[in-house]
């Protein structure tokens, strides 16, 4: 049975064995270096995770754990172009660093790559992976399409919220965990229970996120906190405080959402009526139901090879970056 860093390092050796052609560098090196500036490899690690429950040789699924985080990167990579983002985990973003087109073909050169991976798996489970994974890539960029259309509306729901985050975020941490369990055999049952942990855990995991970027310790966060008021993104903390707050706070909170002038002054007055409304506290509530709802699911599959799942569930819950 092997943990979380040990299944990192599978990972991480074999994405760095991918041979890529020498020629047109300008297609390849994009896609080496997206996929040499690092990450969590969450999704890939989750595969290999969901394997061993239901038998110990996790090789059948290596090559579709890399299929996954090829995706997974193929997609950060054209969220940045649409985002216009300058930098990725620290370092130039590849439209920054190349340019918009190459950042495209780049991308779209990825997603062949993807399924060039996933045809290594086993004639017989060949379809019902690719029934998932399919399903799974559909619904990713669905999710990208409703955040973009959320940020010009004013009255998105929280269910709304939850559907898209839903599709962006956790359908492809689910789908990552059922490829892992078809591969290694298991039946449909468990292979559907294993996919309802994922998909919960992956709601809990943005909620934790939300949460995060407004109340997060800068200094452990990674990443800029209070980047979601500033760019006035309506998420879970802000659509339940419009739900639960009085005259007053709803009409401060959307004219600081419809507020152009981003400064920390913002930032403090926000998260002032985040705190005073309870809104931490309530956005803990619902990340934990989501996270119990999870534990549901994996306690009903029979293993004796749950521990990594257990630990790296915990991880997600309690983590601080």
């Amino acid at each position: 049975m092997k943990f979380f860093q040990e299944l990192h390092k599978i990972i991480e050796e074999e994405l760095i064995s991918i041979k890529y052609p020498s020629s047109p560098d300008n297609l390849y090196q994009p896609i080496e270096y997206v996929l040499n500036i690092g990450g969590k490899r969450m999704r890939p690690i989750l595969t290999l995770m969901a394997h061993q429950l239901f038998n110990s040789d996790i090789q059948k699924s290596v090559k579709s754990a890399i299929a996954i985080e090829v995706f997974h990167n193929f997609t950060l990579l054209h969220d940045d172009i649409m985002d216009e983002a300058p930098l990725r985990r620290g370092v130039k973003t590849v439209h920054e660093k190349w340019d918009k087109n190459t950042a495209i073909l780049s991308g779209d050169t990825m997603l062949v790559q993807s399924y060039n991976l996933l045809m290594n798996v086993e004639d017989e489970k060949l379809r019902s992976v690719l029934e998932v994974f399919n399903k799974a890539a559909k619904e990713v960029c669905e999710g990208q399409q409703w955040d973009m259309d959320f940020e010009k509306r004013e009255d998105v729901s929280i269910s709304e919220y939850l559907k898209m985050i839903e599709y962006k975020t956790s359908v492809l941490l689910a789908a990552s965990l059922k490829i892992g369990a078809i591969n290694a055999g298991a039946t449909e049952k468990e292979a559907n229970h294993i996919y309802e942990f994922g998909k919960n855990m992956g709601i809990a995991f943005q909620l934790k996120d939300d949460l995060l970027d407004t109340f997060g310790n800068p200094e452990t966060f990674g990443k800029q906190v209070g980047g979601d008021i500033l760019s006035n993104k309506k998420t879970y903390l802000y659509l339940k405080a419009i739900e639960v707050s009085d005259k007053k706070d709803r009409e401060d909170l959307m004219s600081y959402f419809s507020d152009e002038n981003n400064n920390e002054t913002k930032v403090d007055a926000v998260r002032s009526i985040f705190s005073e409304l309870e809104i931490p506290r309530l956005t803990t509530n619902l990340m934990k139901e989501y996270h119990d709802n999870a534990m549901i699911h994996l306690d009903s599959i029979q293993s004796e090879n749950k521990e990594p799942l257990l630990v790296f569930s915990e991880l997600l819950l309690n983590r601080t970056v």
